[in-house]
């Protein structure tokens, strides 16, 4: 091969002086890189050691360290009296580079070079801002968990020799210790009679809708959910095949006579409802309703998939038992989520369903979260066999419960002319409908520029509708009032 001065090599070999990388490191991958895409070619005589460092203006030890970098990584073969070669056919021909040329070493390709399925109903709709203020559709206040303390749990259990076994041990089924709590948790909660066998473990209620629409659903399966519904677990079922036919919601929850007359007329595989605080209105399906729906699966033989996202946050009497807790022909599959008034990173989702589908859903966690997080599962099942979870849930209610009747006051005094609303019994958000129509959009596009971000998921309008679901857990008093002034002001 020619003289290796031909190449370029102060072209693309960049040093970073700022980087923590070694600099004999950084020489050493910018001439793999350049190999690996033809600038270099195998064959190639490197420059000598004296000659690239004058080249780059480094010292010479430097240039000796990544030449021997360069041989531990079999990329180069130093030759007696006659210098180092790239490794490789010697008939190969490098690619020219002109001396003022960029050798885009470091960029990443644009695009792929081949085709793939691309899904227009998986775009995400989430959108982001740089404003103080933010309404959501109803989480928690991280400000509220006590982020030391869980801190505290999870080091403790990261020291204790007992675990060290469980760490190095993976078990996409979840920690047996978690799940023995959960489940004596859910029966006392929820008024379930489960054991841990009826239990899956997830990461969400997202992936919990997932799996069992993998196992659930085929192309062309009709799935009931509410006229209003939750976007997420829309898309999921869309995935999956399936079609999606909307049922009216009133203010006892989903109309069951429309179920009954749908059910009637064709088959129905499986009715998907969030009956403690439908989403997005945050009705509570009443007792009758529930019973009636109960029997409809029974006779009809469709699934019913019933979300209690929120179950935990009521405020002016007990929570209404899930279906679940009254299923006897094992028509129900219960999902939640358990940890949401704790920090993020320590909440996790769950399945609940008779032991026969459960074989056949930890097939599929296997594949998707083979690993789990048997660490975590431990701190949370403690936290349920200390009482610490009663601890968290009663002393963020009572703060939840005092924004709540702040934001509802504030909702009646500075746009109680404007919208229509009803004081949830529980739950982070306030379903607002506005009694004149208002282009709801626009209004948000004048919030932000003052501030105020309103994201679109929240906005529901169509001819006979212009809602919006505000979420209040996660601001203190004062943030609300300021939101809501933003808001009274924009739409003057």
């Amino acid at each position: 091969m020619g003289s290796p001065v031909s190449v370029p090599y102060e072209s693309f070999v960049q040093i970073d002086r700022e980087s923590a990388t070694a600099v004999y490191i950084q020489i050493a991958n910018q001439l793999v890189n350049a190999i690996q895409r033809g600038y270099v070619v195998p064959g190639t005589r490197l420059p000598g050691t004296r000659e690239l460092s004058e080249l780059l203006r480094l010292h010479r030890n430097t240039i000796v360290a990544a030449y021997e970098e360069l041989d531990a990584q079999g990329w180069v073969e130093s030759r007696p009296n006659k210098g180092t070669y790239v490794i490789g056919n010697p008939e190969a021909k490098p690619r020219k580079i002109r001396a003022t040329e960029e050798v885009p070493l470091v960029q990443y390709p644009t695009s792929t070079g081949f085709s793939f399925k691309k899904s227009s109903l998986l775009d995400s709709p989430f959108e982001h801002a740089a404003c103080e203020y933010i309404f959501n559709d109803g989480t928690p206040d991280i400000r509220l968990t006590q982020v030391a303390h869980l801190s505290s749990l999870y080091s403790a259990n990261m020291k204790r020799k007992s675990n060290h076994r469980k760490l190095g041990y993976y078990n996409h089924d979840g920690s047996e210790f978690f799940k023995r709590n959960l489940s004596n948790y859910l029966n006392v909660t929820r008024g379930l009679h489960i054991s841990p066998n009826n239990l899956l473990i997830t990461r969400s209620t997202e992936m919990s809708v997932y799996i069992t629409s993998e196992i659930l659903l085929s192309k062309g399966d009709i799935v009931l959910v509410g006229a209003l519904s939750y976007f997420s677990v829309n898309m999921i079922f869309q995935k999956s095949g399936a079609r999606i036919m909307p049922v009216p919601i009133d203010e006892e929850g989903i109309d069951v006579d429309a179920v009954r007359d749908i059910c009637t007329r064709q088959t129905i595989r499986m009715l998907y409802i969030t009956p403690h605080h439908h989403y997005p209105t945050t009705v509570t399906l009443s007792a009758q309703r529930r019973l009636a729906l109960l029997n409809l699966s029974a006779e009809f033989g469709f699934i019913i998939l019933e979300d209690d996202y929120d179950y935990d946050f009521h405020y002016d009497k007990s929570p209404v038992l899930p279906l679940a807790s009254a299923d006897k022909k094992g028509m129900v599959v219960y999902i939640g989520a358990f940890g949401k008034s704790l920090a993020p990173g320590f909440r996790t989702g769950f399945i609940v369903a008779p032991e026969n589908l459960m074989v056949e859903m930890r097939k599929h966690l296997g594949i998707i979260d083979r690993q789990g997080d048997i660490l975590m599962e431990q701190v949370l099942g403690e936290m349920i066999e200390e009482g610490e979870i009663h601890r968290y849930l009663k002393k963020s209610l009572k703060v939840y419960h005092e924004r709540r009747n702040h934001f509802t006051s504030l909702l009646q005094q500075h746009l109680g002319d404007h919208l229509h609303f009803q004081q949830p019994s529980g739950g982070l958000a306030v379903w607002t409908e506005w009694k004149q129509p208002v282009n709801l959009f626009q209004l948000a596009k004048e919030c932000a520029k003052n501030n105020l971000f309103i994201p679109k998921t929240l906005l529901y309008q169509h001819r006979q509708l212009s809602g919006m679901r505000l979420g209040f857990g996660h601001m203190t008093l004062k943030e609300a009032t300021e939101s809501i002034e933003i808001l009274r002001h924009c739409l003057q």
